[in-house]
This record gives C-alpha cells, structure tokens and sequence, in this order.
C-alpha cells in the first residue's frame, strides 16, 4: 500500500486561508461534522481548508469543489488524473530554470516566454497545468492575476532557486483529491450538489479595502458589489434550504469605520472578526496583521469542533 503525505496546498496564493484556519475550525458546528457529511467550497483557490478539512474528517461523505478560474480548475483536474506525467514536465521547468540562477537576464527571459507560452493557451491539458505551476512559483508573491483579455500579467518574483516541482505534495493531492468532485463554473451552480447534510465554506475575492489594493483580478470578470450582494442572496437561500455555511471576506469596517457593506449585507448573520496577516504588498511596511470577517448562518455556540 502506498503511504502518502498530508497534502498541501500546492499553489502560494494570495488569500490562502492557511493562517485562518484555526478560526475557521472554532466556528465549526459539531451537529455537522461529527456525522457524515457533504463538504462543498465555491471558491477553492489553493484548497487550504479543503485540505485541512478532508485530513481531519476522514469519513466525509463526499468533497464538491469549484472556481471559475478555468486554468486552476485544469491544474486541480491534473493532478488528481495524471500526477506522474505533470511531475515530469515541471521537474524539466524546475532544472531549466534552477540552472539560470546567477543569470538574471536570461533567468528573466525564460519567465516571460513561459508566460507568454502560458497566455497562448495552445497548450494541452499537462503543459498548460505545469505553466500555471512554474508561474505560480515563480511569480511576485504567488499572485495570480489577469486582464480584460484574460492574460496572466504579474511579473516575475525575486526567488533564488524557488521549489517548482514537489514531487511527494503533488501525489499526496492527488491521492486526497479523489474523493473530491471538481466544477469548474459560477458559484452557484454547487447547491445543485448539496444534500441533507452540507457545510458549505465561501472564500470569495475579497472587496478591496482600497482602491489601490484591489488584488480580485482573478478571473477576466470582475468580483464587484454587485456580486458579493448576489453572493450573500445565495448565503440566504442556503440558509432558508437548511445548509450550515461559513464566509470569509475582508474586513472594510475595520479600514474605514464608515464603511459598513457587510456589517449591513450580513446583519441577519453571526459576524466575527479575526486577526489576520497581509503578505501582498511591494512595500514590507504596509504588511501586517489586520482584521478579516468570518460569517456563518450558525448562531455562537459552546459546541465547537476542536482544532486538531
């Protein structure tokens, strides 16, 4: 029998809920999780909760993933089917590019082209996943973001000798991501796979708490207000069918005490507010801790699952 690892979330991802998922744990209802039941994340970016989730709820009944990046859910669907031949590819993008290290220049072109390549999207379904790998990889901060055209446009980042190819993190994904189902879709679309027993876990792009700090670029198609209120007319609707959802978003009360979007889209649900820490800015003096929103339709309880 094979032995994997705990998967990890194979990306660095702007907004990646690794450091919240302590707090995400604490407002874990017990009458969902100690029984089996349908985990569902509409926005699975890098998968941090999902991981979390499938490692320590080993008899969930089933996983339902989905995003509208078409690219990432390609990535998602290679290596849960081909692990071996994508680990080959980026193990040649990982050797080509460790041995222009002490070359900027070249080291520098041979991440444009890749992009380039990447952009063109003429690649098949291994090649383009690899691509969106190395970028990630490679890229400023682990950003992941594109234009009205959808072309990936972030420069490259200033890692010396960055791990492109994991090879033992990209089987152990796989091998966890075959109990998940994965869309590839709006977010809607997954109350199609709830079932009588579903939590779903939001973590939609977050509304800019400036405009200069908009990173929700995500997709071609903006996340703007208009969207959020749409999204929390979905949260309503899950409520009033009887499903346990959790929300995460960004905190534009405590950057502007003035601004009460969420407080008031969600004030028929339990907010919190949590510490967390900012990691994408060109400027290391504006990084630092912060407050982001968690939002359930779960009123506080004394029965939480313990953070394992």
């Amino acid at each position: 029998m094979t032995e994997y690892n705990i998967a990890k979330p194979f990306l660095k991802w702007a907004g990646g809920k690794t450091q919240l998922i302590s707090e995400i744990a604490r407002v874990l209802p017990k009458h969902i999780t100690r029984t089996n039941f349908t985990y569902i994340e509409p926005f699975v970016g890098s998968g941090a909760v999902l991981f979390w989730m499938l490692h320590n709820f080993p008899h969930l009944k089933k996983a339902i993933i989905n995003d509208i990046n078409e690219d990432l859910i390609n990535t998602y669907r290679t290596i849960a089917s081909k692990p071996k031949e994508l680990i080959s590819i980026l193990q040649i993008l990982q050797n080509e590019y460790h041995n222009l290290e002490g070359n900027e220049e070249d080291k520098k072109s041979y991440y444009y082209q890749k992009r380039e390549l990447y952009n063109l999207r003429k690649e098949e379904q291994i090649g383009q996943a690899a691509l969106f790998i190395f970028l990630n990889r490679t890229c400023f901060n682990g950003l992941y973001r594109v234009n009205r055209r959808n072309e990936y446009n972030v420069p490259m980042g200033g890692y010396k000798k960055p791990t492109i190819c994991d090879n033992e993190n990209i089987l152990a994904v796989s091998n966890a991501l075959q109990k998940v189902e994965i869309l590839c879709g709006d977010f809607e679309q997954t109350l199609d796979f709830s079932e009588q027993n579903s939590l779903f876990y939001f973590d939609p792009p977050y509304k800019p708490l400036s405009e200069t700090s908009s990173f929700n670029s995500y997709a071609k198609d903006v996340f703007n207000d208009n969207e959020q209120i749409r999204l929390k007319e979905f949260c309503s609707k899950l409520d009033l069918l009887n499903h346990t959802w959790i929300l995460s978003n960004s905190d534009v009360k405590g950057k502007d005490d003035s601004v009460h979007f969420f407080d008031d889209l969600y004030a028929d649900f339990n907010i919190q507010r949590v510490e967390a820490r900012r990691s994408i800015n060109a400027n290391p003096e504006k990084r630092g801790v912060l407050t982001e929103l968690l939002i359930t339709n779960q009123v506080n309880s004394k029965e939480y699952v313990r953070v394992i």
